[in-house]
């Protein structure tokens, strides 16, 4: 299976963050280590490393600028459930909702079966009405949310 340079930058971070609670880079620092544009980069961590995922980016410009990657702790699981929300207006992708059931996976938030259930009713091939939805995938994803917000308050 070959991987493309996102893939490899993204597995590169992952895995310093396996043993790290937060990193900070230079972009163009990784850009020279894995032979890339800075931009890439920066695309990288836009869309592979957001809040739906479970990380916070912190970045300042300048000379001394970097970019600070966190795990998101999970520890009261209301307010992150609110948080997702928040994350998310009107309209989403398929890859980002993607992304938020992933998290609520691994957090153990949902089950396996539940999620695999989620991903199954936002999917292109359940939603697939071109104009609509992505709209139509927040209001699924928005409801999803709610409801296990609320089931999980005491």
């Amino acid at each position: 299976m070959s991987r493309n340079t996102s893939d490899l930058i993204e597995s590169y971070l992952k895995k310093i963050l396996e043993s790290h609670e937060n990193i900070e880079i230079r972009r163009a620092e990784m850009a020279q280590l894995f032979n890339c544009v800075p931009s890439q980069i920066n695309y990288v961590i836009n869309t592979r490393f957001t809040f739906q995922r479970g990380y916070l980016v912190e970045s300042k410009r300048g000379g001394g600028g970097y970019i600070r990657i966190s795990k998101v702790k999970i520890s009261d699981q209301h307010y992150f459930l609110e948080q997702l929300m928040d994350s998310f207006g009107q309209e989403i992708s398929e890859a980002n909702a993607f992304g938020i059931i992933q998290k609520l996976f691994e957090e153990e938030i949902v089950t396996e079966n539940e999620g695999n259930l989620m991903l199954s009713a936002v999917s292109k091939n359940v939603l697939g009405i071109s104009q609509i939805e992505n709209r139509l995938r927040a209001r699924i994803l928005h409801g999803f949310l709610e409801r296990l917000s609320y089931e999980k308050k005491e």
